[in-house]
């Protein structure tokens, strides 16, 4: 079944018109580790998890596998450590203090943590990120970071008007030539979310069934 759910999304991907390399990032919050094998066994690497404990429960269980694990879930401050170590990429960074601890407990010895900043593009009180006017900002702040680098934006758009706000992302990053990475679009919206720019999608429900 999850096999046969990845290749559907392979093909709603493959169905839009797009120059940009999409990587299609399967988020497994709340499922087994037995579910995220049966998707690496279909060929699936990047893998996107929501809550600290569980992840690392399940990067313990398959590690020795060629994985890619994205952080995409609330940072407390009390839990960058884990995730400096743990993660490849983070997509939920939305205010100074956490990439700069990101930064300082990322270990030498590892690659450089990548990171998105998440921006609230629609304004809405009950999102965190962002605002627009705060990325100009912070930006900057990030080229004294020996240990982390800012790649891009994530976002996740009011239901109501998807297209702008992915259109307004677009805007965003095109603003910062050294940028390339939005991670934008769900199961609802992912061919909206590419032909606004995104590189990454985050698939849940429609790879590995609704949650419990």
């Amino acid at each position: 079944m999850i096999e046969q759910n990845l290749a559907k999304i392979h093909n709603r991907i493959n169905t839009v018109k797009h120059p940009q390399k999409i990587t299609l990032i399967a988020v497994s919050k709340t499922k087994p580790a037995s579910d995220l094998q049966q998707a690496i066994n279909a060929g699936q690497k990047h893998f996107g998890e929501n809550y600290l404990q569980e992840a690392l429960e399940k990067i313990q269980a398959l590690k020795g596998q060629d994985l890619i694990w994205h952080f995409i879930g609330p940072i407390q401050s009390n839990k960058t450590k884990q995730i400096a170590e743990n993660f490849s990429w983070v997509h939920s960074v939305d205010r100074l203090k956490i990439a700069k601890r990101l930064n300082d407990q990322r270990p030498e010895n590892m690659e450089k943590l990548n990171i998105l900043l998440q921006v609230n593009i629609d304004n809405e009180p009950t999102k965190s990120g962002l605002l627009i006017d705060e990325i100009d900002e912070i930006i900057p702040h990030f080229e004294n970071f020996r240990n982390i680098s800012l790649r891009g934006f994530m976002c996740i758009p009011s239901p109501d008007h998807p297209a702008q706000s992915f259109a307004k992302m677009a805007q965003i990053l095109n603003k910062y030539p050294n940028l390339d990475t939005l991670s934008m679009g769900m199961s609802s919206d992912l061919e909206l979310a590419i032909e606004n720019g995104a590189t990454f999608v985050r698939i849940g429900s429609d790879i590995f069934g609704k949650r419990a």
